[in-house]
């Protein structure tokens, strides 16, 4: 039997408006779903060139236009091009319209994490739509054994304060799960609504499988939050990327 892609595991259609925060895989995931979907990959802050990853990348003030006269798919719509290696992104009200007028699957970075493997939000963060119908917190299961600090974190003072531990100490399972289980941490800001999947990436071994379930069975524990349900484990550059789904 043929394994569930990434857009069936999620239940994605049409009408979905997916919101992808934290790190460890934002874009590999935006552009995995874009691909299985033929949807609309744009953001709410800034992303990085990704015309080679969709059909064509439209800068325009106007999305709902440009969506409306572009029929390649999947397609990409962006406000501005800041500099050579990236794009701006648009109001979250903006993306909202658009899923208002019914283009979609909408595929939206909501949030940066300078290529990091955990992060967790400051108070400008995350830049997510009103109209979101999923949003996908992601960490990275590579972050497990790595000491708290810039190198492997972005925002390290802001999980040190969600997760009880010391900017320097080794990051346990427990220290991720509580980051992506945390209402100021990976549930911020999800719509009252949307169904929250936390995700941990980057399970490319035995042992970061073993780490993943960990993090995956704290996050269940550890939140009260009608929005999760599941933890999704996943390894994005595969061909089956879904790797595991734990249950509450």
């Amino acid at each position: 039997m043929t394994e569930p892609t990434l857009s069936e595991t999620l239940a994605i259609d049409d009408d979905s408006v997916v919101a992808v925060v934290g790190a460890g895989g934002k874009k590999t995931t935006l552009y995995r779903l874009a691909a299985e979907t033929g949807g609309v990959v744009t953001a709410t802050v800034r992303i990085p060139i990704f015309d080679e990853e969709v059909e064509r990348v439209v800068v325009t003030a106007d999305p709902e236009a440009a969506a409306a006269e572009e029929a390649r798919r999947p397609l990409g719509l962006v406000p501005e091009r800041e500099r050579e290696d990236r794009y701006l992104g648009y109001d979250p009200g903006v993306v909202d319209a658009l899923a208002a007028a019914g283009v979609g699957p909408l595929l939206v970075k909501a949030d940066g994490a300078r290529t990091r493997l955990l992060k967790a939000p400051n108070d400008r963060e995350p830049q997510i739509p009103a109209a979101a119908t999923h949003v996908l917190p992601l960490a990275s299961a590579r972050v497990v054994g790595e000491p708290l600090s810039e190198r492997a974190v972005h925002r390290p003072e802001r999980v040190s304060e969600l997760a009880g531990v010391e900017e320097g100490e080794e990051i346990r399972p427990s220290h991720v799960a509580a980051v992506l289980g945390h209402e100021n941490g990976g549930l911020k800001g999800v719509p009252d609504g949307a169904r929250a999947i936390p995700t941990v990436n980057m399970v490319d071994t035995p042992e970061l499988a073993d780490a993943a379930r960990e993090i995956a069975r704290g996050v269940l524990d550890g939140t009260t939050a009608s929005a999760v349900d599941r933890v999704l484990l996943t390894r994005m550059t595969a061909e089956d990327p879904v790797v595991d789904v734990v249950m509450r």
